[in-house]
């Protein structure tokens, strides 16, 4: 009763590969008169291109600042590690004094 019941499976359709009609060769036929040329059915690609150009730049922008920070902080540290050893140097020769 509070079993849930699985659908059947749908039989799997079988691919059959139509079999090729005999080709034709035709020439192209020729009107006397002038069409206009056809307009473009799709989107334009400039904005397309302007984003991905923003995109990389932004990428870019981000990259350059993540690296100065980490940069900032690697010589903050290796700073302070250099003035722990100044200090401890310094408070352990007043000692022996």
């Amino acid at each position: 009763m509070f079993h849930p019941k699985m659908p059947d499976a749908a039989p799997v359709p079988i691919a059959q590969t139509p079999a090729r009609p005999a080709e034709h060769h035709h020439a192209p036929m020729t009107c006397p008169c002038a069409h206009a040329p056809m307009a473009s059915a799709g989107r334009p690609v400039a904005p397309l291109v302007s984003r991905g150009a923003s995109a990389l730049a932004a990428v870019l922008v981000v990259g350059v600042v993540l690296t100065a920070l980490l940069a900032t902080v690697a010589i903050t540290a290796v700073s302070v590690s250099i003035a722990a050893l100044v200090l401890r140097s310094l408070l352990n020769s007043a000692h022996k004094r």
